[in-house]
């Protein structure tokens, strides 16, 4: 248990090599963890409610993203190998800027010297609240999603260049979450009741998945690329295959209450969901490299320990990168480690 947040604790991740976690709370702050010893090694006061927090999936790279009100802050943590965030500065600092002013949705706004001091190195200011933010696998592009009603709803940025793009001329509904294919140029984007994948090469929808659900509030996609889940607020979860169907493979009706996170493992064939009804659930889904197979689930453990709070349970659920241990963060304001 990782005790510190004195309030509801929003969002979690983890550092590529799975030494360090990263949460980010409704009392203004974000804490870093050694995730062994449960010692918190810092705390970063923002100054607004963390709505989510996203670490850099490339291990060269030491970089979080947080989303703070109406910005999305870049933090260096300056934790472990000296080399990593001395080296993750200097390719921050190598940024030469464009001689023509580009038209872009944002500003990019380096940090001050007292920001600096904290960690911060840019701020990227939206012009309305910031919701989620999310990295694609290499590295440098990160996406996020503004409470908006218009076109300007989901932003993809590019670190090296501090460039912003808007990639939608029209809306298509209330935005919930975004992602990135780990391996193909896909972007997913989940509004209330589908799920559409994007082609970022071609710029075309290529598939849009009907969730039956009333509700989506999460996503979370198979290292492998074929397979999503969707958790959504009326307590189910959606497993879609995508060679399959654009509808639901199947349809798990495990959790009494609204399911706020999902997440799939690495490398291990487990899947997890956080519900308001305070508990986490472990599933086994095999997906078979073999075509004619289709994927296997099994609900494996129920895993409770958190205290229901203002009628909120398990906020975010996260697995780490190499073991089979879970994590999860609640309402009652603790991080939960699973083995």
């Amino acid at each position: 248990v990782y005790r510190g947040h004195t309030s509801l604790v929003r969002c979690l991740s983890i550092s590529p090599s799975g030494q360090w976690l990263v949460s980010g709370s409704d009392d203004c702050t974000v804490r870093f963890w050694e995730v062994c010893t449960a010692r918190c090694m810092k705390t970063l006061p923002v100054g607004g409610v963390v709505k989510s927090v996203a670490w850099n999936p490339n291990p060269t790279i030491c970089l979080v993203a947080i989303c703070v009100e109406q910005s999305v802050l870049l933090v260096n943590p300056c934790l472990g190998d000296k080399l990593l965030y001395g080296a993750t500065d200097q390719l921050l600092e190598s940024y030469v800027a464009p001689e023509e002013e580009r038209v872009q949705p944002v500003q990019w706004v380096m940090a001050t010297m007292e920001e600096h001091s904290k960690g911060v190195r840019l701020v990227i200011q939206h012009s309305k609240a910031v919701k989620q933010v999310t990295w694609h696998g290499k590295g440098d592009y990160f996406a996020s999603v503004v409470s908006d009603n218009s076109n300007m709803q989901v932003l993809i940025h590019q670190t090296s260049k501090r460039w912003s793009q808007n990639p939608f001329r029209k809306s298509k509904g209330l935005v919930q979450c975004v992602l990135f294919h780990p391996i193909r140029p896909y972007f997913f984007v989940a509004t209330q009741r589908y799920v559409r994948v994007y082609n970022l090469l071609k710029q075309e929808l290529t598939k849009k998945l009907m969730t039956n659900c009333k509700w989506v509030s999460s996503m979370a996609i198979h290292p492998g690329g074929d397979n999503i889940i969707c958790g959504s607020y009326d307590s189910k979860l959606a497993w879609f295959d995508l060679d399959l169907s654009t509808r639901p493979y199947q349809l798990l009706r495990h959790h009494k209450k609204a399911l706020r996170s999902v997440a799939f493992h690495k490398h291990y064939p487990l899947f997890a969901s956080g519900s308001d009804d305070g508990t986490v659930i472990v599933c086994h889904g095999m997906v078979y490299n073999d075509l004619l197979q289709n994927p296997l689930l099994v609900p494996v453990k129920v895993l409770k320990g958190h205290v229901l709070t203002l009628d909120l349970g398990v906020l975010d659920v996260l697995f780490h990168p190499t073991q089979p241990w879970v994590f999860s963060s609640g309402a009652d304001g603790t991080v939960r480690l699973y083995t």
